[in-house]
């Protein structure tokens, strides 16, 4: 069964793509506008086929027995095809290795000394998620009223 949300298709959690080979499972807060952007991008870039998409703000997601609804909501989690969970900016590299225009941001985080500072980076960046989420919740209502004002 498929159900859409924010532009995002969330497929059963089977972490194997359309051709059946096993594919990274990407957990993401998709009741977060911000976070939802984010995995959309990555998503068109790398290929919905070639992902698993798991929306952990929805009641049931799969989250495995390693991966709390708690834990999976306060940060970015990925599971790679191997079965090894990376979470933080450990999961932002994977993604970014996989995806075509971000490899240079993935071989950058390769450099000794660059991951942890990223990892520094992310836990800051954490503490205002919610300001920044609420912000582009309204800046998209602003958005959207506009559209809708020069439509009719």
């Amino acid at each position: 069964m498929q159900k859409t949300k924010e532009h995002v298709v969330v497929r059963p959690i089977t972490a194997q793509g359309s051709t059946g080979d096993a594919v990274p499972s990407i957990y993401y807060d998709g009741s977060c506008p911000l976070c939802t952007a984010e995995i959309n991008h990555y998503a068109s870039r790398i290929g919905r086929s070639k992902l698993q998409l798991v929306d952990v703000s929805m009641e049931g997601a799969d989250l495995k027995s390693d991966l709390g609804v708690e834990d999976a909501m306060s940060r970015f989690h990925v599971r790679k095809p191997d079965g090894e969970l990376l979470s933080g900016a450990k999961a932002f590299v994977e993604v970014w290795r996989l995806a075509p225009g971000w490899t240079w941001a993935a071989r950058l985080a390769s450099i000794p000394g660059v991951l942890p500072i990223m990892e520094v980076s992310y836990r800051g960046f954490l503490v205002v998620r919610p300001a920044i989420s609420a912000l582009a919740t309204v800046l998209g209502v602003q958005a959207a009223k506009r559209t809708l004002m020069t439509i009719y």
